[in-house]
């Protein structure tokens, strides 16, 4: 008898799955110095324990804290333009429209969603991805 055959296929280029992975550890980074950070303050009674923080010390960890933020900056310009140029965007993202969205996030919470195409995102998604973009790039620039 033979061993069953697996297929994987990828979805997304390397380049986006890269550029996720890199997003995660800077925000691991952030969130743990950050809890440093707030260790840091005297305003407030709770305190993140010191094994789950990054940092040392508030200087530390606002050092930790900033580089992070440029990498997440560095890897999101990075993203962005590959998006844009490439037409990742335009192909995984759009059209959109506020119906569609709406239709989909209604089936989403009934639990009747079709997932019959991985590679395609529904429509819930793709607002949901439009939002986590302007939001990362209003971060950014506050």
């Amino acid at each position: 008898m033979e061993p069953a055959q697996t297929h994987s296929v990828a979805i997304h280029p390397l380049i986006v799955r890269v550029t996720h992975w890199v997003n995660a550890f800077a925000i691991l980074i952030m969130v743990a110095s950050g809890w440093r950070i707030y260790n840091a303050s005297p305003l407030f009674p709770f305190r993140i324990p010191s094994e789950l923080t990054l940092g040392g010390w508030l200087a530390g960890a606002l050092q930790w804290h900033f580089a992070a933020m440029w990498l997440l900056v560095l890897n999101g310009i990075v993203y962005v333009s590959y998006g844009t140029v490439s037409g990742h965007f335009r192909r995984k993202l759009f059209p959109l429209t506020p119906r569609a969205v709406w239709r989909d996030m209604r089936e989403a919470l009934r639990g009747k969603l079709a997932h019959e195409d991985l590679s395609m995102y529904n429509a819930a998604q793709r607002a949901a991805y439009l939002a986590i973009l302007f939001c990362l790039v209003v971060l950014v620039f506050t």
